[in-house]
């Protein structure tokens, strides 16, 4: 009895001291936050950015640099095409969708009735190249010769004064904000009356890359892709408005100063006005810094940074 009696009293004592401790911890630790001394983890913010695979690189290089700036700002940034990032916005899956064109009034029109009202902002402006084998001797093309090449009309190189060689069509997929601009500012001449159609060969590629890939290694091909995609190894075609005018080759200076015929804007495109995180990342991109970020990129700054 007594040997129990005993061990009793120190399970006793044993819980007495731990309810102490329990006690003490607690009392110290309210001290502490209330004098300060326990730093509080600050809130990340996340900015959803998706669509346009032509500006997917410029996306990711604004969204890295800009972390370094405003660390708890988190921006993810993903691709798979102009279409892809307006439905999102659409759905009110994304805060910003890039696009290499303008919405459609059938998107607006959606975006309405879903409850969004989209914001369009000029980020920044782009050349299409137009681009083909080193070995293939043609310099230079007119805008109706690009027509009629992509539409069907011209099949050979023989017929533009290229060697007798079928041409191979290569063009982004249909979601491409760069497919649509080509189709209705290149094939259609930007007359909206006119429904011309790539020709049903055409091989149409998922990204830029592709296109350029497909180019190194087949002699008899022809695409484009925007100016930040042309690396050295592949030949950029001199392009004119029509034959009485001159040809002229993509670059930052022929698109500011407006010689270079196939040169659009590049969007992002929100709901509404911006607030918060997603206002301060807009206007940071209008900064010098940013916009350096987009000469770098073989892209055309809305400014001279």
């Amino acid at each position: 009895m007594v040997i129990v009696d005993i061990i009793a009293l120190m399970k006793i004592i044993h819980l007495i001291i731990i309810i102490s401790i329990t006690i003490l911890l607690g009392a110290c630790t309210n001290d502490s936050q209330a004098e300060g001394t326990v730093p509080s983890s600050k809130e990340k913010s996340t900015i959803e950015n998706k669509g346009s695979d032509t500006m997917v690189n410029l996306a990711l290089a604004w969204a890295e640099e800009y972390h370094k700036i405003k660390p708890d700002v988190i921006i993810s940034v993903t691709g798979g095409g102009s279409g892809t990032g307006i439905a999102a916005l659409i759905n009110g899956t994304v805060d910003i969708a890039n696009a290499s064109r303008q919405m459609k009034d059938v998107e607006f029109e959606n975006a309405l009735s879903n409850g969004k009202n989209p914001n369009e902002i000029i980020v920044a402006r782009d050349a299409i190249a137009i681009i083909v084998n080193p070995n293939n001797p043609i310099e230079s093309l007119t805008l109706k010769q690009i027509s009629d090449i992509y539409s069907g009309k011209i099949s050979n190189w023989i017929d533009i004064g290229g060697e007798d060689r079928p041409i191979v069509r290569l063009s982004r997929e249909t979601n491409s904000g760069t497919h649509v601009y080509f189709l209705e500012e290149v094939l259609r001449l930007g007359d909206k009356e006119v429904k011309t159609l790539f020709s049903q060969d055409t091989l149409l590629l998922p990204s830029s890359e592709g296109i350029s890939s497909e180019i190194r290694i087949n002699p008899n091909a022809i695409g484009y892709d925007g100016l930040g995609y042309v690396t050295p190894d592949l030949k950029v075609i001199a392009v004119a408005k029509d034959e009485e005018a001159h040809y002229v080759l993509p670059s930052v200076e022929t698109v500011i100063n407006n010689s270079y015929p196939i040169a659009r804007d590049l969007y992002m495109y929100i709901d509404g006005e911006p607030t918060g995180v997603t206002q301060e990342y807009l206007a940071w991109i209008f900064s010098p810094e940013a916009q350096l970020i987009v000469k770098d990129l073989g892209f055309v700054p809305i400014h001279n940074p």
